[in-house]
């Protein structure tokens, strides 16, 4: 028994988000049915970061124990030749058997992607949103700054379980214009449910001058999930990467594995 490290990237527009839902289709749910196909066992798939219905990523991060007798590359092989062709596994490697694609997760950068011009751009739609109105970059920056450093989020989103801490690290926030589009990109130690889209709909706010970066940090300092603003819509969002110790993330090629149980 082997443990597989996963880089995954999928168009989430189709999907009811990551994780596995009676009644819906999930990546993880297409992920397993893949596996399942080419090793005939079920094989419980597990990713670092659950991302909602629409959401999308590039860099999405999964591991699984599989007994595969070749190598990685013609498992990951077979399993884009199954896999829907809006989900694709773009590095297929083993790793270390105390990896853990959640727990063993040092930081998420999460990218947000704005067409903001007077007319619509269709071909954008499913990966962007669109705001018409012109937009006051240079303040949506200095709000954003606020976000850096170790907050307590309950303004801008909620914990996985009930009770759970809503405090967590901010490395980087900040806007920039890339190929037609203006681009939010955030990397933090982790992330509140809803918590980029959230913190996205109120610095809207602040580029359309309803709110000023001021205002913005006393919502952050407030802590209350009803003073911020709307949740920004999901097609803009996307998972860029999951950030690891190399040490313990990849298991060097034919080195010997000490057995999963």
């Amino acid at each position: 028994m082997k443990r597989f490290k996963a880089i995954v990237a999928y168009d989430g527009t189709r999907y009811h988000g990551w994780q596995l839902q009676a009644n819906a289709t999930t990546i993880q749910g297409e992920l397993e049915k893949a596996l399942y196909t080419i090793l005939r066992v079920f094989t419980r798939v597990h990713g670092a970061g659950r991302t909602d219905s629409g959401v999308h990523a590039v860099g999405q991060t999964a591991h699984f124990d599989a007994v595969w007798k070749t190598k990685p590359q013609a498992l990951l092989r077979a399993l884009n030749a199954v896999l829907p062709r809006d989900i694709a596994v773009s590095r297929l490697e083993i790793a270390d058997s105390r990896f853990h694609c959640q727990l063993s997760a040092k930081a998420k950068t999460y990218e947000y992607a704005i067409y903001n011009d007077e007319v619509r751009a269709p071909l954008s739609r499913l990966y962007a949103i669109h705001v018409n109105r012109p937009l006051d970059v240079s303040a949506m920056n200095e709000a954003a700054c606020v976000l850096v450093g170790t907050h307590d989020f309950a303004s801008y989103g909620s914990p996985p379980e009930r009770g759970g801490s809503t405090v967590r690290r901010v490395h980087s926030a900040d806007f920039v214009y890339e190929n037609g589009l203006l681009r939010f990109r955030i990397t933090g130690s982790g992330f509140l449910r809803y918590m980029v889209r959230c913190i996205v709909g109120t610095l809207l706010r602040v580029g359309l001058g309803k709110i000023s970066p001021d205002g913005f940090r006393r919502i952050l300092e407030a802590r209350d999930r009803d003073a911020s603003g709307p949740t920004a819509p999901p097609e803009g969002l996307c998972l860029m990467s999951v950030a690891y110790e190399n040490a313990l993330s990849v298991h060097p090629e034919g080195a010997e594995l000490p057995r999963i149980r």
